[in-house]
Parts: structure tokens; sequence; C-alpha cells
């Protein structure tokens, strides 16, 4: 029951991140940087009702005060903020400037960064099919900008951001919640300033719908974020490893079928490289969770 769940949660966190790219489109007279700060401030206006109405200001207070007695934390959760808002920066510029495409890309190819940012700063050994993996990876990345004469640095940054924001956040003992709310809070300041002060619409300066979507680009952040937290929980990280590919596959779908971006024979070979690392590097992982599953063998009796 908790396993079915903890599917449940999953397919839903990542089902919603993969259509998100539509709730992005409908704010086509919003610049990236302005959707980007909405975001965050009405994330952090939704996380403080959250805490509210679940109870759970006492274990937001006692987590904050643990975690600013360590120079160390502080300075890690102020990083997570910085690298999950590049992240949600260049991914809201890259849908709005029609390449949904490269958002797709970069999450397909995160999980193979994550396993290199593992070895290389947790020191953690490299297997060979996840370097048979890495090596498919990168020769599709290679091919699409042969073939497509850009270097798809959207695509990087993202999976690059969101590898340094697991990182980072993997040495802080925070709930989901906290983790959130904190993450808004830090970068919320400087939203204000800039949307008073820069943005030429100014803050909430737009008709009324796109004021209310403004205002929902909070609500449709952390709700997936919340049902990850809670799949997480709930499923091995081979299974979470499984269903996180359902949110690039939607947004590659919507990018072909909906949104009409260029896909021909060329894209396809180069997304045919990366497909294959995924397909190696997840068959590498079920053979390392069976090896490791399986039962010692008792030394014979005389």
């Amino acid at each position: 029951m908790k396993k079915n769940s903890g599917l449940l949660y999953a397919f839903g966190a990542y089902s919603l991140w993969g259509f998100i790219p539509l709730y992005w489109k409908l704010m086509p007279n919003v610049g990236a940087v302005d959707i980007l700060f909405y975001r965050i401030i009405w994330s952090l206006v939704f996380m403080v009702i959250f805490l509210l109405i679940s109870r759970k200001v006492p274990v937001f207070v006692k987590e904050t005060k643990q975690l600013l007695k360590s120079k160390r934390d502080t300075m890690a959760i102020i990083a997570a903020a910085i690298f999950i808002s590049i992240n949600w920066g260049v991914f809201i510029y890259t849908v709005n400037s029609g390449h949904v495409q490269q958002g797709s890309l970069g999450y397909y190819i995160n999980p193979l960064f994550n396993v290199l940012a593992a070895a290389i700063y947790l020191k953690e050994p490299l297997t060979r099919t996840a370097k048979i993996a890495t090596l498919c990876a990168f020769a599709g990345v290679v091919l699409l900008t042969v073939q497509t004469g850009v270097f798809p640095w959207a695509s990087i940054i993202l999976a690059g951001s969101f590898c340094m924001y697991g990182l980072t956040k993997k040495r802080l003992q925070l709930s989901a919640v906290t983790g959130i709310t904190l993450e808004t809070l830090i970068i919320a300041p400087f939203g204000l300033i800039y949307l008073f002060f820069f943005s030429e619409a100014g803050f909430m300066g737009y008709d009324t719908t796109t004021n209310l979507l403004a205002m929902g680009a909070g609500i449709v952040t952390a709700i997936p974020l919340l049902l990850f937290a809670n799949a997480a929980k709930r499923l091995s990280y081979v299974t979470l490893g499984f269903v996180q590919y359902v949110n690039p596959t939607i947004m590659l779908f919507l990018a072909i079928f909906l949104f009409h971006e260029p896909y021909g024979l060329s894209q396809f070979a180069a997304f045919s490289f990366i497909w294959l690392g995924i397909l190696i590097f997840i068959i590498g992982n079920l053979i390392q969770v069976k090896h490791t599953m399986k039962p010692p063998v008792k030394p014979k009796s005389d």
C-alpha cells in the first residue's frame, strides 16, 4: 500500500513537471525573469499558508534554528536557493523562447550528471555501465550540436544546476517543507526589489488574468515539490529513477506535437544516443540492486 501511494505521488509530481511548460506558455507577454520572481514570491506565500494550515510552523522554526547554528549549512541552503533559481529561470526562458526540446534534453541527461557529480565530489565509484551511459549521452549531445550548429547550453545548465542543487541539499537535514520555504525566502527579497524597481510592468502590473496566473505560479511550483517529497519517503531510489523520465518524455511530446518544434531524423538520431545511454544506465542500476539484494551463500557444513 505504501509503495502504491508512493508511485501515485511520484507520477503526480513528474507529470505536473512535464506539463508545466503549458502554464508558462499562458504568459507570453511576461518576461522570463519576471515569471521567475513571481514563481518564487508566490511559492513562498503558498508555503507559509501551508505551514500554518498543516501546523508545521514549530517544525520549521526548530529546523531553521538548527540550520543557522552551522555556517556551512547556512551557506549550503543559500547555494541551493541560487541553484534552483537558476534552474527555474533557464527553464522558463527555454520554454517561452520556443525550445521545449532543450528543456526535455536537460532533464533526460540530469541523472547522468548526478552520477558524475557523485563520482567527483562524493568519491563514489563510477560503474562500467555508468561510464558507457555517460559516453552515449555525450555522443548524443555532440551529434545534436553538429546537426543544429548550436551547442545546447540551456540543456547543460538545466542538468548541471539541478544536479548541484541536489548535491548541495544532500548534506542538509531538512524536511521538504522547511527546505522549500527557506529557499524561496532567501530569493524572494531580490525578486521584490526587481519587480518593484526594475520590471517594466512593475509588481503585478498586468491585466487581471495575467496577475492571477502569476499568483498561480506559486501553486504549480509548490504542489509537485510536495508530492515528490512524499514519493521519496515511500519509494526506493531505483523506482524513482524510472519514474523521473516521465517528466522529459511529456515535455518532448509537447514540443513535437503541440508546439510543433522542428524534430526530424537528425534530432531523433541524437536523442536515440541519449535514450540508449539512459537504458544502459537503468539496466546497470537494476543489476546492481539485484546483486545487493541477493542473499549471501551459506558455507557448506562438513
